[in-house]
């Protein structure tokens, strides 16, 4: 992973859990086009990635979080107008997957500062819409969320998986 990568990465790091970020073992990324059909895609790409890190059988709980986190980016946090002159070369919204030795972090990032918010009462929960960030909860060990730092402008949103010793 180039210079580019490793500072983008910096914030995303600062925001986890405490692990030593020199102890990444591996990382990739991928940009998403802002359209619904790149959920598609962000699921493409972790599969191949969790294929190369012999992480197969963790696909379906890793790919369904990262379906929610990457729909939540396109319903909630990417403008209506996504050509923002700010950043007329920066894809909007940006999959990360990390892997350390007995850890998985998938992280989204996009341009709004808004943090994630969960649906409380019951009837909220029913809705379609609502489901996502329990979802993230239910299949993921831990989630959180940060802005980012520096130039970078939006959020990241995280969720964290436990690999078997073994893995």
């Amino acid at each position: 992973m180039g210079t580019n990568g490793s500072t983008m990465l910096e914030p995303l790091r600062q925001g986890l859990p405490p692990i030593d970020p020199a102890s990444v073992s591996s990382s990739a990324s991928c940009a998403l086009p802002a359209r619904f059909e790149a959920v598609r895609g962000a699921r493409t790409f972790t599969r191949s990635t969790l294929s190369q890190w012999d992480l197969d059988d963790r696909f379906d709980d890793v790919a369904l979080v990262v379906s929610e986190l990457v729909t939540n980016a396109l319903r909630h946090a990417v403008p209506a107008d996504s050509t923002d002159p700010e950043a007329p070369q920066d894809p909007p919204v940006r999959l990360h997957l990390m892997r350390w030795t007995t850890r998985l972090v998938c992280a989204v990032r996009d341009p709004s500062h808004s943090g994630p918010r969960t649906r409380e009462s019951d009837e909220d929960f029913a809705a379609e819409s609502g489901r996502g960030l329990f979802l993230v909860d239910s299949f993921s060990d831990s989630w959180g969320w940060h802005p980012l730092a520096g130039t970078l402008h939006g959020k990241v949103v995280w969720a964290l998986f436990r690999l078997g010793a073994e893995a």
